[in-house]
């Protein structure tokens, strides 16, 4: 992939669950976000090949807003989800399940509007609060 983003997180959660909070809209509502001044009101997920993925985020205060949408390209239930986002860049995420935990890697290919580094923190603190999210719904 050109100009391809890695980022990871460890979750003290089995990779069943994992799976689960990452693919359920029920879910997604409640961690898709990059800070705690925006949110993720609504999302929908067709998990199948060709499937619509949509996450809607906006700043709490209603200042901005977009929808997050891509088409599915393979699911490998609970192991490996790709999806192309309708900027045609693809993105891959892996689960592997290790000693009670669940290491999960995403891989993007960067826009080219911001900062790679931009683009890297911000998914990141999505991948972040998606721990914090399935950690305190595990204990």
């Amino acid at each position: 992939m050109p100009n391809e983003i890695t980022i990871q997180t460890n979750i003290a959660s089995d990779i069943s669950n994992v799976w689960k909070m990452y693919t359920s809209a029920e879910h997604i509502t409640g961690w898709n976000f990059a800070d705690p001044s925006w949110h993720c009101p609504s999302a929908s997920v067709d998990l199948k090949k060709g499937g619509l993925y949509k996450a809607r985020m906006e700043a709490k205060d209603g200042s901005f807003g977009f929808d997050f949408k891509a088409v599915i390209d393979e699911v490998n239930e609970p192991h490996f989800l790709s999806y192309t986002l309708t900027d045609n860049r693809t993105v891959k995420i892996d689960l592997k399940e290790t000693n009670k935990s669940t290491e999960v890697v995403v891989r993007f290919e960067a826009e080219n509007e911001n900062p790679i580094e931009m683009q890297r923190d911000g998914w990141q603190s999505i991948l972040n609060q998606f721990k914090t999210y399935v950690e305190g719904k595990t204990k």
